[in-house]
């Protein structure tokens, strides 16, 4: 099996050996939107389709890594991903704020890492219910995958820990405004003692990424895999590159969070210097720790991936201290990053004329 270790060399297969197949995954799950008889839900389900496709086209970058298997890994993580976008959406532009609620919107994707875990109401604790099996369907299709693969009782808990974090994350994060800050440091007080020091919107950050469910669950497909490596890659993935990942997030979604109300871990930096050493810090460890992990090249390309994509965005562009700021990351991160940053240019520049000429 051949992963690309050269920034070219992963973007020709990229372009060539993923995207196709993601948008055939993410066609057919559109398909099934457009079917959904409640009309919040189908709103919904369309729109984080519509709008956060790039997460499921980032994500499956790493089903590189599972080789012969990639269409299999693929599937997995666009439904996974899927379900996480749409979760997302019903929570933040839901009438409600009742952590029930989305506890039990969340367990879906819980459910969707257990093999043989039957489905549930999921919409129990809402008024909008009947999605004609959309969420189920997603759920399913995740677990259909996880029990073809051998060493899934190997990463099981892993993933589990992981989405657990996520899941947590969600519900504390959603709720009424005055209660979400207390609830996430209170939450991180209990978790401190197991992640390396840092600050509790740091935490939080750390746990939104589903990047290392995804690279464990690409590891699985190999032939041979042992608890030692996936110990490895769940320590290399998080914190640090899950946290890069979603700060990074943050800090292009500053301004329209602020308008919005919406809570952005970004702001609770002192001042865009201390959030620009963090980020620099965090860059750094997130090297440190994919030291002696299979691939490693591979994955320090996906860390540079992510900074040269995110800070390409036009959203940092167009704001003239934040795009100075990114400048300075963009350095950080070498040619490589250089590399990421003009390809997302003209990434998105591409899909923009498309657009215009398919309207």
């Amino acid at each position: 099996m051949t992963v690309p270790q050269h920034p070219l060399r992963l973007m020709t297969k990229v372009y060539r050996e993923i995207f196709p197949i993601v948008h055939f995954y993410l066609d057919q799950w559109r398909e099934k939107a457009e079917a959904i008889p409640n009309k919040e839900l189908r709103e919904q389900a369309l729109n984080s389709l519509k709008e956060k496709d790039f997460h499921c086209e980032g994500g499956a970058i790493i089903a590189l890594i599972s080789g012969p298997h990639k269409q299999q890994c693929i599937e997995f993580i666009i439904a996974y991903q899927t379900i996480s976008d749409y979760l997302d959406n019903l929570c933040d532009r839901s009438t409600s704020l009742d952590p029930v609620d989305f506890r039990m919107l969340h367990q879906s994707m819980l459910d969707a890492l257990t093999c043989g875990a039957s489905c549930k109401d999921y919409y129990q604790f809402r008024t909008d219910k009947d999605d004609g099996g959309y969420l189920h369907s997603l759920v399913q299709t995740c677990q259909n995958v996880l029990a073809d693969l051998a060493h899934y009782p190997t990463i099981s808990k892993h993933l589990l820990e992981l989405s657990t974090y996520y899941c947590d994350l969600q519900v504390h994060k959603h709720v009424v405004k005055e209660e979400r800050v207390p609830r996430l440091q209170d939450w991180f007080e209990r978790h401190k003692a197991n992640v390396p020091e840092m600050e509790w919107y740091e935490f939080s950050a750390c746990t939104g990424s589903t990047l290392g469910i995804f690279c464990l669950v690409a590891y699985a497909f190999q032939d041979r895999f042992e608890e030692t490596l996936a110990q490895q890659i769940r320590d290399s993935y998080f914190p640090y590159i899950q946290g890069l990942h979603i700060l990074l997030d943050y800090l292009i979604d500053q301004d329209e969070d602020e308008v919005g109300g919406d809570l952005n871990f970004c702001s609770y930096y002192s001042s865009e210097n201390e959030m620009m050493e963090r980020l620099e810090y965090f860059v750094q460890k997130a090297d440190d720790q994919l030291k002696g992990i299979p691939h490693e090249n591979f994955h320090k390309l996906i860390n540079r991936g992510l900074l040269g994509v995110y800070l390409s965005d036009e959203k940092v562009a167009t704001h003239r201290d934040r795009n100075k700021l990114a400048k300075r990351l963009i350095r950080l991160g070498g040619m490589t990053t250089y590399f990421f940053y003009f390809n997302g240019r003209a990434y998105r520049a591409f899909q923009k004329l498309s657009m215009k000429k398919s309207s």
